[in-house]
């Protein structure tokens, strides 16, 4: 995955201080930030140069606190590394020799009024969003009490239904049909192609815009996931778990998330049971397992009753 330093602009709203023709071949490659400090005094042992270059506060005043001529040394030795760009921060003004190093190098400078920590977080969470693998799942992903809860299951049995029902109970649908799954670090999250964004499709009655019909707080535009519900018609003769006890998983991305197995049969409500079952997993990662919660009620009767 790359991004090209002209994209990274457009996004972060930068305003272009400096470009060359040679600018939209530069790429980022790591999502990641450089602030140069020690470059500037002189060391380039170790440099992180594949990376977007930030330009604060401290390292423009030492900058132009050098020698004239220790200044264009360390700028000739800085703009020879193959940099994607170079951002200044705070709306500070590019040195002359900074800016013609950089565009006989055709390398771009970028300039931002945002204080450079401020602006270094948003860089850094674009860029983590715009590297992280993607991964496309059948189902409906909604918001119930904060928690994120995937509904999945074979075709037509029930899944939108479910997340309307859901939504009139006044939960947040995330997407229906087709969620986008990243990965940031360790968690998972999802969101709907931008071209269904907002919609759901109910069989007899075609594609509802759940935003225009319930308001802007019965969306939700992103949601970690965090619980899958896996709808599946009864089957009679199976075994079914009856005590939650299961520790089944799906594997997304290389991460395993919990997934609960919901056996549908007429008179069931789908709704509430992901209700209870949003509220279960809140308890059970608060630490309090209702299993185990009778384990230990049945532990205590029956010690008392040998003891007698």
């Amino acid at each position: 995955m790359q991004v090209s330093s002209s994209q990274f602009a457009k996004k972060m709203d930068l305003k272009i201080i400096c470009d060359s023709e040679s600018a939209h071949e530069r790429m980022i490659k790591v999502p990641d930030i450089c602030r140069p400090g020690l470059q500037f005094a002189g060391y380039f042992e170790v440099f992180a140069s594949e990376r977007p270059q930030l330009i604060g506060k401290t390292e423009m005043l030492y900058l132009i606190s050098l020698d004239e001529n220790v200044r264009r040394e360390r700028l000739e030795k800085y703009f020879s590394y193959d940099l994607p760009c170079v951002i200044i921060a705070r709306g500070m003004e590019c040195p002359d020799e900074m800016r013609n190093m950089a565009r006989n190098h055709g390398i771009p400078i970028y300039g931002t009024a945002e204080v450079t920590a401020a602006f270094s977080a948003y860089a850094m969470e674009y860029l983590a969003e715009a590297f992280a693998p993607h991964e496309s799942c059948h189902g409906v992903l909604m918001d119930v009490f904060g928690v994120g809860v995937m509904i999945t299951g074979d075709s037509g049995v029930g899944k939108s239904e479910c997340a309307l029902e859901l939504i009139n109970h006044g939960h947040q649908l995330v997407a229906d049909d087709v969620v986008d799954i990243s990965r940031i670090g360790i968690r998972l999250y999802g969101e709907a192609p931008e071209m269904v964004r907002d919609l759901m499709e109910l069989r007899g009655v075609g594609i509802v815009d759940v935003k225009k019909i319930f308001g802007i707080g019965a969306v939700e535009r992103r949601k970690k996931l965090d619980l899958i519900i896996r709808i599946a018609l009864w089957q009679d003769g199976k075994s079914y778990d009856r005590l939650g006890r299961s520790d089944m998983t799906e594997s997304i991305l290389g991460i395993d998330v919990p997934l609960l197995e919901v056996p549908v049969r007429p008179g069931r409500s789908l709704a509430t049971i992901v209700e209870i079952a949003a509220r279960r997993w809140v308890l059970f990662k608060e630490g309090y397992d209702a299993a185990e919660e009778l384990d230990r009620r049945l532990w205590d009767k029956y010690s008392v009753k040998n003891r007698e």
